[in-house]
């Protein structure tokens, strides 16, 4: 009997039920083989154990041939007349194939074989083992087939039976079922063991289609199940031209477009959360005309599944949907653990034969160093951006994220604040929810809103090594020599006018470190250090973080550096002034080299010179003694201002302006005398006005100079010092004994 088929597939299903029924052709061929070469009897007393003969007619009868007249169909075709049919069959469907590729048609089988390197054989296989996927009745057909009711699904014998003309071609075709073939190497299908006690031999294993192939020969658009809870497929939207970044890396995009247009290459993205990777991956992905697929590297380690089982589906994935790969999160791949070493490996293998472009997402510097031999590797850096690209950032967000506000100045936002651009839409998003919870009605964005919600993005790292100080001074508060008083308003300016000067004015090109603001304070303690510190802050409106150097020093080698690296990056994130009190601990001089101590101790102090170069921000340094900072961080210092002990004309002032307006003084309070007799700076100052409260408040009156006397004697004793006659006068006999 001829086949007859008019036009071309108009669909990829048309054509698949097409190749399913030419499948089918050949297993009934395979039955009637099969029966005539083995004569069976149909006892009832076994009916339920077995197939019978008669359903399996009926099956044939009924799946086979729905569309085709079965009344002109013989009840039991001879084998020649059968295999004719399938011959024609294969024929017209051949010409049908080619008479809709020249239409332009596109059907998913051809594309499986293309994009998997399949033979037909190959595909033959797939579609064998499919027909049980789709219709349950075929996994009785089967079991027939297989003499075995249990076996439900095709094994590796019952393909090849059905494919092979010959047991020659039988052995020819098992290494189709190798490890390294196609079909198992991109795990199109999977092998089975039969259960059988004892190892189970290549001919005996039950062949699986894995369900994402199904899906994707049916035309389901679903991503693979085991990767999609950490998967997105992204159409991007976004223009090279449309996205901002700076001129330069612009420039080196448009060339990697240009230059690779036609090939695939692999590009590492890093730096820092929000500079606009996935975005600039995105946009270099519209260029070329392709999808991309996001895998969350972060996500996919949290899976029950081991990462390094699941990173050939990822790129199966990706070879399916013909799309650009990103791997966001790479930097988790470069841990030194014993459970990531696999997955790297795993995903370098696969790299090398990935046939789209691979975006390589993190913010960790790695190089592939020889292990890519045949494609092109790019690495590109996406800094923090410049204060002229930050300004652009800030008010296109800020017209995509409309909210009524007031007082606001993005300039002098983008200036303060070094953020990326995600973190200046997390920010105004913040300020959005902020004033919505100050005022439910209007909602209107304030300054202190803004500026709020822009503390808000530093991280958890500054908060475990750093102490925030909330600054509660102010110009009005400390008291010192005119010429610090005017380098303290000369630092503020700085900060104030950095983006006119490296911005507007162009030095920020002409520096490629150095760009920071690093300070300072030498002067013993409680001469007002922290004080001008925290005043600078206010001013500014910026976070204050005095560094905890015991959570920075550690006994182990290289984790000072690690530490320190975390603290100048965060407040590189943050905009945070950094203020390490003491730091002739941890600046000091470097040592002559006598043991291996000393050796690393000079390679910490040289880091710390490398991170402050590099650093942006403003770096604030305390000393009690300057001599003992090594002289390479006082040639890095913008302004190294010497806080004196005051003298009394100064201490006059500062015992003039240390107590609330709400705490009594007695009339006849004598603070010239205080101020003339004890030299001791601020910090004792205030020690000393608190203790006088403590005891004015006991005795029952108002702070009068016996109280100040009497806590004067205190701070003495806490500092070591004696109580002289000369120094204490009228009041001598309140402190002696």
């Amino acid at each position: 009997m001829s086949v007859q088929m008019i036009g071309h597939f108009q669909s990829s299903i048309d054509l698949l039920l097409a190749e399913l029924k030419r499948i089918k052709l050949k297993v009934q061929l395979r039955l009637l083989s099969i029966r005539r070469n083995n004569g069976q009897s149909e006892e009832d007393v076994f009916k339920g154990l077995y197939v019978s003969e008669r359903q399996i007619d009926s099956y044939v009868g009924n799946l086979y041939f729905q569309q085709e007249d079965k009344r002109s169909w013989p009840e039991n075709p001879p084998i020649g007349t059968l295999i004719e049919s399938l011959k024609q069959y294969e024929e017209n469907i051949a010409e049908k194939r080619k008479e809709g590729l020249l239409h332009g048609q596109t059907y998913r089988l051809n594309s499986l074989k293309r994009l998997f390197g399949l033979s037909t054989f190959d595909l033959d296989i797939l579609l064998v083992c499919l027909l049980p996927e789709l219709d349950l009745d075929y996994q009785r057909i089967y079991a027939y087939l297989q003499d075995d009711i249990t076996k439900k699904s095709p094994t590796v014998n019952f393909v090849l039976q059905l494919l092979c003309d010959s047991y020659t071609d039988m052995l020819k075709a098992r290494q189709n079922f190798f490890p390294e073939a196609p079909l198992l190497k991109y795990h199109l299908i999977s092998l089975r063991d039969n259960h059988i006690p004892g190892p189970t031999t290549l001919l005996a294993k039950f062949i699986d289609v894995d369900e994402r192939i199904t899906n994707y020969l049916l035309e389901a658009e679903a991503i693979d199940a085991h990767i999609s809870p950490f998967t997105v497929l992204v159409h991007p939207i976004l223009k090279l031209q449309d996205i901002i970044l700076s001129k330069e890396i612009k420039q080196l995009l448009n060339k990697l477009v240009k230059q690779y247009v036609s090939k695939a290459f692999i590009c590492h993205l890093r730096g820092p959360y929000g500079v606009g990777k996935k975005t600039t991956a995105e946009a270099v992905c519209y260029e070329l005309a392709v999808p991309m697929l996001y895998v969350d590297l972060n996500e996919m380690v949290l899976v029950d599944t081991p990462p390094e089982l699941l990173m050939p589906f990822i790129f199966r994935e990706g070879i399916l949907q013909n799309a650009a790969l990103y791997l966001d999160g790479f930097d988790l791949l470069l841990s030194d653990g014993k459970q990531i070493k696999p997955v790297c490996k795993a995903v370098i293998k696969e790299l090398e034969n990935y046939p789209h472009p691979v975006f390589l997402s993190g913010e960790k510097n790695w190089q592939a160093r020889g292990r890519l031999e045949y494609k092109s590797f790019i690495d590109i850096e996406l800094p923090i951006p410049s204060y002229l690209v930050r300004k652009q950032l800030w008010h296109k967000q800020w017209s995509s994220n409309p909210a009524p506000a007031v007082d606001v100045d993005l300039n002098d936002v983008a200036n303060k604040f070094r953020f990326s651009g995600g973190q200046i839409r997390d920010a105004i998003i913040t300020a959005r929810d902020l004033a919505k919870w100050r005022d439910p009605g209007n909602g209107v964005i304030t300054k202190q809103d803004l500026y709020s919600a822009c503390h808000l993005q530093a991280r958890e790292i500054l908060n475990t090594m750093a102490h925030k100080v909330q600054p509660k001074y102010d110009w009005a508060d400390i008291v010192l020599p005119k010429d610090q008083m005017e380098q303290l308003h000369e630092i503020c300016s700085y900060v104030k006018y950095y983006s006119t000067v490296y911005g507007d004015w162009g030095f920020e090109r002409k520096l490629s470190l150095g760009k920071g603001l690093n300070v300072l304070f030498a002067g013993p303690s409680g001469t007002g250090k922290t004080m001008a510190a925290e005043i600078i802050a206010h001013e500014l409106g910026l976070e204050l973080y005095k560094i905890d150097l015991s959570a920075i020093v550690s006994k182990y080698i290289g984790e000072t550096e690690k530490n320190l690296d975390r603290i100048f990056q965060e407040g590189q994130t943050s905009n945070a002034i950094l203020f390490f009190d003491e730091a002739d601990a941890l600046f000091g001089k470097r040592s002559e080299v006598r043991d291996s101590h000393d050796r690393y101790a000079n390679i910490e102090i040289a880091y710390l010179l490398q991170k402050m170069d590099e650093y942006k921000g403003v770096v604030i340094l305390a000393t009690n003694l300057r001599k003992n900072m090594d002289e390479a961080f006082s040639r890095r210092m913008h302004f190294a201002l010497e806080f004196p002990i005051p003298d009394e004309a100064d201490r006059y002032r500062i015992w003039k302006s240390i107590f609330p307006p709400e705490v009594p003084l007695a009339k006849n309070i004598d603070l010239e005398f205080i101020a003339r007799q004890f030299k001791i700076t601020g910090g004792n100052i205030k020690n000393i006005a608190l203790g006088a409260a403590f005891l004015a408040v006991e005795d029952g009156g108002c702070i009068n100079t016996e109280n100040l006397v009497r806590a004067t004697k205190r701070e003495y004793q806490k500092m070591g010092k004696l109580c002289t006659e000369d120094e204490f006068a009228r009041y001598f006999q309140l402190v002696k004994g």
